[in-house]
């Protein structure tokens, strides 16, 4: 980074505030570069903090302790080193708090300033950092402070960043005051320096022009953190404490994807014990998603969150099990159905069975029997108490077990734990066991139903029709459960009957993305794994496109296990442009789901359509339109039907434009376009892909709401009649 010949001492709050009231027209080239000289100032501090972080490595790797706490601290101090040699690139602050000297609306803070940034950065653990991390208390003023309630702070000040000289984004290039105590001050923000580029006209987003040509600037690669920009709504939602779970219903472009990595970072920093002794789990509908996604976190100084997909986590929780089958969409819409939880539950105990006869051990001169009434009680009481079901086979071994030993004590009088572990292990208990409460596997349960008509009879009757049941059915069984084929709703099945064998460990906390997707059975997994957790819920009901998903979110909830979870609509959008919002919703009453529409504060954006001639000539109209997008700003994503993706990928590649991962250029299928966002994004035949599948409007709803800057539209045959112009009398 450039180095700066400017004072690099800091200026403290008061003086500041005396200068807002008295010397409206300070120096504004002085206040940037004293700015500038104190980010260097952070950039040392942080150099330092690493280099001493890897001091305290090999340090804390001789230190005198037992093996198990050296392993603990080693780790620490490795997780602490590791993670700041990979910190991001980029500025370490984005904004400055300076507050009131008056301690009864500043408290503790009356008189300071701080920096706010994306982790703490200080020359010192006991000194007072240089850069305070947002998700400190004090930094939620940041966000929440407004000049209706200034919390105390008297100037809220925001930095503008652009490229610098090494290709990457810290170079400070302009600041923004907005004072908010001074009494009789406006809420107009007072600029000095040269915004960054794409910043919008002023009124078209939140105040500022930096905040708002932060929040709209283009974008290339992976999703980025929106630390700088955290409006009050989400900033409510991210900081929520650890038990509260809810669910955002969230409009295109109104953040809620990001709201849910804030909040799992936030959790992580506020909870660390709490969160780290179950863990934290980020859920994603497929890995096109979490690789966009991907850099949000560690941006923000969390390295340890795991991020994955509901079928990769049933994989995981099943011993690595390949989804090796495909099923028929009628069988897959079943096995999906809450319904089958009642299903494969009956067919599990339902191979529990009463005692046929009594239970008899003999030790030396001494029988110790249990009758066969006695052993019969023993299963129902049980089988009442509804534990998971290997539980429930251990106390039926334990009961029995018991039974016999109040015998033997009348006799010989206490015995020992040795005498009950022999007991417990003897083969007429086992054996009596194994005939009541038999040890199963999850497979065998879930083959069972798919090959035996009689079985799967049984355990659907009054849940299933026969037409339905007949689905299931496997068409060619498998000698044996162990050379079956699994689909993946056979997984969620398996991890179904898994649960009901055993409880899955579970997390302190889960963030769920798209979850309007999911099917009942799919949030019943999520569910065992958040039982004595919290879940983050996001999605949008207009834009569910499975054949399951949802419809309203209170049933979808009351499936993941928090029918108590508020619903919390975020309906404003600052990405998407209010001309595409508009066009989207449109789209809405055909949808069959009740969603408030969306609304943008972006007046600018550009909407525009281009048909071609004929089927052969749109290709070259999609070529057109993706060199007039790649002539502007930012990234460029073309978006069709599945079906259509290899024929336009052969005639961009013809006409010489490259899509490539991580590229400015992106061509992807409808099916893969959820949770992305581009630029500028060229929609291929709408009418195609509406037509494509029975959720085909939905689908269509989700590829217009991807565009964050542009969108054309590009077709040959006639557009869905809710995206025709009006015509005009």
């Amino acid at each position: 980074m450039t180095s700066h010949d400017q004072d690099p001492d800091r200026i403290p709050a008061r003086d500041l505030a005396r200068d807002l009231a008295q010397d409206p027209a300070r120096d504004p080239a002085r206040e940037l570069g004293r700015e500038r000289a104190y980010h260097d100032a952070c950039r040392a501090a942080l150099a330092a903090m690493t280099e001493g972080a890897g001091q305290c490595v090999v340090i804390g790797e001789n230190a005198f302790a037992s093996g198990a706490d050296a392993e603990v601290l080693g780790y620490q101090l490795r997780s602490w080193a590791k993670e700041l040699r990979e910190m991001p690139e980029g500025p370490l602050f984005f904004g400055r708090l300076d507050f009131g000297a008056s301690p009864s609306a500043a408290g503790d803070h009356a008189g300071q300033s701080y920096h706010i940034g994306r982790r703490r950065i200080g020359e010192h653990p006991s000194a007072p950092p240089l850069v305070v991390d947002w998700r400190a208390p004090v930094s939620r003023r940041f966000y929440q402070a407004s000049a209706r309630d200034p919390q105390g702070v008297a100037v809220r000040r925001r930095f503008g960043w652009a490229q610098g000289s090494t290709g990457v984004a810290e170079e400070l290039t302009g600041l923004e005051d907005e004072p908010l105590a001074a009494p009789g001050t406006p809420a107009a923000a007072t600029t000095t320096g040269t915004a960054p580029t794409g910043t919008a006209p002023t009124g078209t987003a939140p105040t500022g022009t930096i905040l708002a040509g932060e929040i709209e600037r283009p974008r290339v690669g992976p999703m980025r953190d929106i630390a700088a920009t955290i409006q009050p709504d989400q900033d409510d939602l991210v900081r929520a404490e650890l038990a509260r779970s809810f669910c955002v219903q969230g409009a295109p472009g109104t953040g809620k994807t990001a709201v849910g990595l804030h909040r799992a970072a936030y959790l992580l920093y506020t909870y660390p014990q709490r969160i780290q002794r179950r863990g934290l789990l980020v859920l994603g509908p497929n890995r096109t998603f979490l690789a966009y996604v991907c850099e949000v976190l560690p941006a923000l100084g969390e390295n340890d969150i795991r991020q994955s997909t509901v079928d990769e986590e049933i994989v995981r929780e099943t011993r690595g099990r390949e989804v090796r089958a495909v099923d028929e969409p009628a069988a897959a819409l079943v096995k999906h159905d809450a319904r089958m939880a009642d299903v494969v539950r009956r067919a599990l105990y339902g191979r529990i069975v009463a005692p046929r006869n009594s239970l008899a051990l003999r030790e030396g001169s001494y029988t110790w029997r249990v009758a066969r009434s006695e052993l019969a009680s023993i299963v129902r009481a049980v089988r009442a108490e509804a534990p998971p079901y290997a539980t429930g086979r251990e106390r039926v071994r334990s009961r029995a077990v018991r039974a016999m030993q109040l015998q033997a004590e009348q006799r010989t009088g206490p015995l020992n734990s040795t005498w009950l572990q022999k007991i417990t292990r003897a083969r007429s208990v086992t054996e009596y066991v194994d005939a009541v409460w038999p040890r199963v596997k999850p497979e065998e349960v879930v083959a069972a139903l798919f090959t035996d008509p009689d079985a799967l009879a049984a355990a659907a009757d009054g849940i299933l029709d026969p037409a339905e049941q007949k689905t299931l059915l496997w068409a060619k069984p498998p000698r044996s459960w162990k050379s079956a084929k699994w689909s993946e709703a056979d997984l969620v099945l398996l991890d179904e009957v898994s649960g009901l064998i055993e409880h899955p460990p579970g997390y302190g906390h889960i963030v769920v993305d798209e979850a309007q997707d999911l099917s009942p059975m799919q949030c019943r997994a999520i569910a065992r794994r958040a039982v004595f957790g919290s879940l983050t819920v996001l999605g949008d009901l207009a834009q569910g496109t499975t054949p399951w998903a949802a419809r309203d979110w209170r049933t979808q909830l009351g499936h993941l296990g928090k029918p108590e979870a508020a619903v919390v609509p975020l309906t404003t959008g600052f990405r998407v442009p209010a001309a595409i919002v508009e066009l989207a919703n449109r789209l809405l009453p055909a949808l069959d789901v009740d969603v408030p529409s969306g609304r943008s504060l972006r007046g600018d954006g550009r909407l525009s359509r281009r048909e071609a001639t004929s089927p052969r000539g749109l290709a070259d109209a999609v070529v057109e339109a993706v060199r007039a997008a790649l002539g502007r700003e930012g990234s460029v994503g073309v978006i069709a039907a599945d079906g259509a993706v290899r024929e336009l990928e052969a005639a961009l590649t013809t006409a010489g434009l490259s899509a490539s991962a991580g590229g400015r250029l992106a061509l992807l299928p409808a099916s893969l376009a959820k949770g992305l966002e581009y630029d500028h994004v060229v929609a291929v035949e709408p009418a195609e892909i509406a037509a494509s599948e029975d959720r085909g409007l939905h689908r269509l709803y989700v590829v217009l709401t991807r565009a964050v800057s542009g969108l054309e539209i590009v077709h040959c045959r006639p557009l869905p009649r809710q995206l025709r112009e009006p015509e005009r009398a």
